[in-house]
């Protein structure tokens, strides 16, 4: 079974999912009844009491519903308590396995050069990011497996890309040349991933937390770059410090968080995944980012 089917990374899972021809059941909200042979049973995150029965004749549970930004309720309601109640039932059913799609912000900020999980230590800032956390205390008790990506792009992207947008349009400048390196990943190898791992042997993991990327990082002014090109955007020939910056964006009324993630290293050692599941990495940021230029470009520009 697959929450979060509707949502970016869950779409991505579904059509992995369907392509190996796997027996899928996907929980929604409401139902909607069977697409493309999938089975869809009603159940809703923030309503508990709806939960009951979701899991019955499930395998694996493939968590990818979450909720991001809103209000710290909807936030502690939906991921902290609503996955404490999922997992739950899903052990209450005899789900053999559950994989938990969750992120490297859990980390708070900082500067991160290469690091596993085992050597990282959670620090969230945000209502998000905390019941984030919580939500893979909930999964990993029950013996489940955590993926932690930091930036996913691709088709269906509503946070990365618009973000990095409004950066370029709002800072006529670039920012110690943005040379930091940055960990990223296709939403479609994010998708195989979450897949791989829900199907693969117990003996071949090797952990409870995994970093989910291309283990060859990227600079902050390739992704930038990618993007302006996509929308047109000129790349500025002004360079400003991050203070300089900050204030930029301040008088925009921009959030620097953004920034702050551009600004330092955000490179998440990602290895141990792919050699686990015995998959080779593929095609890096460049040309992974050609196969949703044209996605990028008419979403993008419209912004």
């Amino acid at each position: 079974m697959i929450t979060g089917a509707s949502g970016f990374v869950g779409g991505h899972v579904v059509r992995e999912a369907e392509q190996l021809q796997l027996d899928l059941r996907v929980m929604a909200r409401r139902r909607t009844g069977p697409d493309s042979g999938r089975r869809v049973v009603r159940g809703d995150l923030a309503d508990p009491a709806s939960l009951r029965g979701v899991c019955d004749g499930v395998d694996v549970l493939i968590h990818c519903a979450a909720q991001i930004g809103g209000t710290a309720e909807a936030n502690e309601a939906v991921n902290a308590r609503g996955t404490t109640a999922l997992v739950a039932e899903a052990r209450r059913a005899g789900v053999a396995r559950i994989v938990h799609l969750s992120t490297a912000s859990v980390y708070g900020r900082g500067v991160f050069r290469g690091s596993r999980p085992e050597e990282l230590t959670r620090n969230p800032g945000s209502p998000t990011s905390r019941t984030r956390a919580v939500a893979e205390d909930a999964v990993l008790s029950a013996g489940g497996i955590v993926l932690r990506p930091h930036l996913v792009y691709g088709e269906g992207d509503t946070w990365v890309g618009p973000g990095l947008v409004r950066i370029l349009r709002t800072l006529p400048g670039t920012v110690g040349g943005w040379s930091s390196l940055m960990s990223v990943i296709a939403v479609r190898d994010l998708a195989g991933l979450l897949v791989a791992t829900a199907l693969a042997p117990r003996s071949a993991l090797t952990a409870p937390v995994y970093h989910a990327a291309h283990p060859v990082p990227v600079t902050a002014g390739t992704v930038l770059r990618a993007v302006a090109d996509c929308t047109g955007t000129p790349w500025p020939d002004r360079e400003f410090t991050v203070e300089q910056a900050r204030t930029i964006l301040a008088a925009n009324g921009r959030s620097s968080s953004g920034l702050d993630l551009l600004a330092t290293d955000h490179f998440f050692g990602s290895d141990p995944l792919w050699s686990d599941l015995g998959r080779a990495p593929g095609a890096g940021f460049d040309r992974g980012f050609q196969g949703s230029a044209h996605w990028y470009r008419k979403t993008l520009q419209a912004a």
